[in-house]
């Protein structure tokens, strides 16, 4: 459940691509959890999966731990914080089906959630995976490869990867390099002083149709 910077992103380009191959992280992971918000202040949602004896696993391979039930405690936690949200009964009927149903691997869950986002919100795009597209490279190396196999001319990407990206590499291929500059935006929160950085679900259900809008009124580029 991305935070609305992903979004942004995503709105900015022409194709979007999730790199689904890559090591899942051995620490602590935005892949599964990330920040919602109630009385209290942030809370964090996690899906726990399993790392133990699983060594360095690509993303699409992980799988979710089940042995506690997750979904019930994800779903209050939604409901219990969300319930008085403006737009809450226009989705919560997507989150009853995804927490109804038993996930295995946490690409599938994610995807479906990161699908529904990117429809409800009017961002026109399925997320194409660097698996399907037989690349092998890592770094920067990896990047040029995928957009070489993509016929793409131009990389776009957060201002905040500028010290890891080598723009130079890049340039060597015929390849712009595109830097997105992301201020978190203000918008109508509920629960007292406004958190910034949260889960798109926040933005979503407090503000709906207008999500898209919100994000896009704080676009910039250097």
């Amino acid at each position: 459940m991305p935070w609305p910077g992903f979004f942004y992103k995503a709105a900015n380009t022409d194709v979007l691509v999730l790199l689904d191959h890559v090591q899942f992280p051995l620490g602590a992971s935005w892949i599964n959890r990330n920040r919602l918000k109630n009385a209290g202040g942030f809370f964090w949602v996690t899906v726990p999966v399993w790392k133990k004896n699983r060594g360095k696993q690509p993303i699409n391979k992980v799988e979710i731990c089940n042995e506690k039930n997750w979904q019930k405690k994800h779903y209050q936690s939604l409901f219990h914080a969300y319930t008085h949200a403006p737009y809450f009964k226009e989705h919560i009927g997507f989150f009853e089906k995804v927490y109804q149903k038993k996930w295995y691997r946490l690409l599938d869950l994610n995807l479906v959630i990161l699908n529904y986002f990117l429809n409800v919100i009017g961002i026109d795009k399925k997320p194409i995976l660097s698996s399907s597209l037989n690349v092998n490279n890592k770094g920067t190396a990896l990047i040029i490869e995928i957009c070489e196999k993509l016929n793409a001319n131009c990389y776009v990407t957060l201002s905040t990867s500028k010290s890891y990206i080598d723009t130079e590499a890049f340039r060597n291929k015929g390849i712009i390099v595109k830097f997105l500059h992301f201020k978190p935006p203000v918008y109508p929160q509920l629960w007292g002083e406004f958190l910034p950085n949260l889960s798109m679900v926040d933005l979503l259900l407090n503000c709906g149709p207008k999500a898209l809008e919100i994000i896009k009124n704080k676009r910039s580029q250097k």
